[in-house]
């Protein structure tokens, strides 16, 4: 058994944190019982921060980690994913390997204990089969043009075979509307609505929204100068766009577990469509990334006026400096300071690990749960984060 004590203590759980408390915890992690200590000199080990459950990573490219450093910032999603397309197969199979595989140690000596990763290639999936970091994998497809459907999906089915057999959860998932024919979008969604779990990029850039709602912008013509097949027009929110794709698998209501990543461009009418027929929708926000590719950020207020259920990711490192959830969440705070630390790290942990189905592991410190325990150092007079504040797993 161990104690760990922290000048803040985040159960997660509903409550405030609780100053000067204590959670003892078996060998293996799992949480005994928590409370407030009554003489924090005498505690055996005592940490002069806040101690939190482990770090859902709602929405991550773990496979992209070869590309650090190498992308341009704020070159709109037109010109991200131009410098995709150029720079994607710029390293060698052995050292993306290599590569993902050190940002996967990283993040889980930094504290995530669980995360959601996209992958369109295989070469991630030994590394987090081996990985103590519980991951759902999400085999992402694309294709502009109806003729590809079929094969695109066949390959999908043979690489979510391939991640069943590393002993991974798997499901196959759309990545957006403006890389898809409306076929590919409800073949994959129905795909991945079997196994429970969908991932859509969804409401990510202006760009994405001026093509779907009108056919014109600079996403419009970069897919056009391709030779490739556009989305139909449809006068409205990408995101109603995607329901109608969602509702040709079967009709309304949705329980499988939804998640919409970015959602920069979110508005009340699109969230309040997608609620009516999605009962579990989760909504991933990256900051970090929406910052470097379009200098935006997602519409916290209203999606926290309208209860949604927000997770936090870190997207890949080509469109962010590291993975580091800690920055994310410092910038949520620093951006929108009237949110709660205790809600920002409710998003990090709890509701991630809802979306991954994991609640009764993950996510809080409350008795019978083995969320892993995390430290975060030189937080503030108050409990929340400062620019100096890090992240190391305590267990």
């Amino acid at each position: 058994m161990r104690r760990i004590a922290a000048k803040y203590l985040y159960v997660l759980d509903g409550r405030d944190p609780v100053e000067n408390g204590f959670v003892e915890v078996e060998d293996d992690g799992t949480v005994i019982r928590i409370g407030k200590s009554e003489d924090i000199a005498s505690e055996p080990y005592f940490w002069n921060g806040a101690v939190t459950p482990g770090f859902v990573n709602a929405h991550c490219h773990i496979e992209l980690s070869h590309l650090k450093g190498k992308f341009r910032k704020g070159s709109g999603m037109a010109g991200f994913i131009d410098q995709i397309n150029a720079l994607r197969d710029s390293s060698s199979r052995e050292d993306r390997i290599r590569m993902l595989s050190e940002e996967m140690d990283r993040m889980w000596k930094s504290g995530v204990s669980a995360m959601a990763d996209i992958s369109n290639c295989n070469d991630s999936l030994a590394v987090k089969s081996v990985s103590p970091m519980y991951t759902r994998t999400f085999i992402e497809v694309f294709g502009t043009e109806p003729e590809d459907c079929a094969n695109v999906i066949e390959n999908a089915r043979n690489l979510r075979r391939e991640a069943v057999e590393y002993g991974l959860d798997a499901s196959i998932t759309p990545h957006a509307c403006y890389t898809m024919s409306p076929q590919l979008v409800t073949a994959s969604a129905a795909e991945g609505l079997s196994t429970g779990y969908l991932s859509y990029h969804s409401q990510e850039s202006p760009q994405e929204e001026e093509m779907i709602a009108a056919g014109t912008g600079e996403l419009a013509e970069n897919r056009r100068r391709a030779g490739m097949s556009t989305p139909p027009v449809t006068g409205r929110p990408s995101l109603m766009y995607f329901m109608d794709r969602l509702l040709a698998v079967h009709a309304a209501p949705f329980d499988e577990h939804v998640l919409l990543v970015h959602n920069v461009c979110l508005t009340e009418e699109a969230a309040k469509a997608a609620l009516e027929v999605l009962h579990n929708a989760f909504w991933a926000v990256c900051p970090l990334s929406n910052i470097f590719i379009h200098n935006a950020l997602p519409p916290v207020s209203l999606m926290r006026k309208l209860g949604l259920d927000i997770c936090i990711g870190t997207d890949s490192l080509s469109s962010n400096d590291d993975l580091d959830m800690v920055r994310e969440i410092y910038c949520l705070q620093e951006n929108f300071p009237d949110v709660p630390a205790g809600e920002i790290l409710a998003w990090a942990c709890l509701n991630g690990a809802r979306f991954l189905g994991k609640e009764a592991k993950l996510g809080t410190l409350l008795p019978g749960r083995c969320p892993g325990i995390v430290g975060i150092s030189d937080v503030d007079a108050s409990g929340r984060l400062t620019g100096a504040s890090r992240s190391v797993r305590l267990m």
